[in-house]
């Protein structure tokens, strides 16, 4: 069969699956299922499979990844929030006498993940930015996942560029970002108004040694992080503000303080870098500065 005959039948397949089951697609629910057998097979390359696998999955829809995904690992664990999807797909998975997915019927954003070793979604693009973030609280080796265009493309954002974003500063120590293939608009039923992209996030230990040593910080543990990002949050509501202004701005994010107490406590500092950082630009600060940054301000704002 040539690629696009092949392309052709997995579209008649998905259309037949859902008029049989009377099935309309609910776009709210980030409801875009690919159609596109070429591309289905290359997300599934990407991941680099093997038969000790446990496979994450979010948004499974009717099982056109889930299938597949199945006949090649130990265990594929999808989450699909659809409770009339949900009972399609495991009807699909009898009639196909496959028996290592556990099909879990509920919102991916509520539940706890059991243990698992890659991620390979097709994801609802309207959770993208949560359910990432949520991606960066376990371990895991691999993660293949399918984003709108512009989602991607600020994942991999560089420090003053239009790209640069909260998403882009949490993921500079957390993971490599690859940016894999795109993906036409054309290759999903309903057709979504944007094309999308196939990411690549791998896990990466920190350099932290060398990458922040000219500020003094040797080491990266939990707590740092959980500062870092609350500041991180806090910066990026107001991106285009200095450095000081979006503190105050988003102060509740970072302390209990009010206004004036915050105001009067940035002011107070005379530390030389920390000045001059407060009066940047945030887009113009790296990741490494605003962990710097961050450490030390909250210091400063719990006395």
């Amino acid at each position: 069969m040539n690629s696009d005959a092949a392309s052709t039948s997995l579209s008649k397949t998905t259309k037949a699956i859902l008029n049989e089951y009377g099935i309309k697609l609910n776009k709210n629910l980030g409801q875009n299922y690919l159609i596109d057998r070429n591309k289905r097979d290359q997300i599934i390359q990407f991941g680099n499979l093997t038969k000790d696998d446990v496979v994450l999955e979010i948004g499974p829809g009717i099982g056109t990844l889930t299938i597949e995904l199945a006949k090649r690992v130990k265990k594929v664990i999808a989450i699909e929030q659809d409770s009339n999807i949900c009972q399609i797909l495991e009807n699909r998975l009898k009639k196909e006498n496959i028996d290592n997915v556990e099909l879990i019927n509920d919102d991916a954003l509520n539940v706890e993940f059991p243990k698992f070793d890659k991620i390979i979604s097709n994801l609802p693009y309207q959770i993208s930015s949560p359910i990432t973030f949520k991606f960066l609280n376990y371990d895991f080796q691999l993660a293949i996942l399918m984003y709108q265009k512009e989602f991607a493309s600020r994942m991999n954002g560089k420090v003053g560029s239009k790209d640069y974003s909260r998403l882009s500063a949490m993921l500079y120590f957390k993971c490599d970002v690859d940016l894999l293939t795109g993906v036409s608009a054309e290759s999903f039923i309903p057709k979504p108004k944007v094309d999308s992209t196939v990411v690549r996030l791998t896990p990466k230990l920190p350099e932290l040694n060398g990458q922040l040593k000219h500020l003094n910080i040797n080491e990266i543990n939990e707590k740092d992080f959980k500062t870092y990002s609350k500041f991180v949050k806090a910066l990026f509501q107001h991106r285009n503000k200095k450095v000081k202004n979006a503190l105050i701005d988003s102060r509740h994010i970072i302390t209990d303080l009010d206004k004036k107490e915050v105001k009067a406590k940035l002011n107070s500092i005379k530390q030389k870098k920390i000045e001059e950082l407060l009066s940047e630009r945030i887009t113009n600060l790296t990741p490494e500065e605003i962990l710097y940054l961050s450490i030390h301000l909250n210091s400063v704002l719990e006395k």
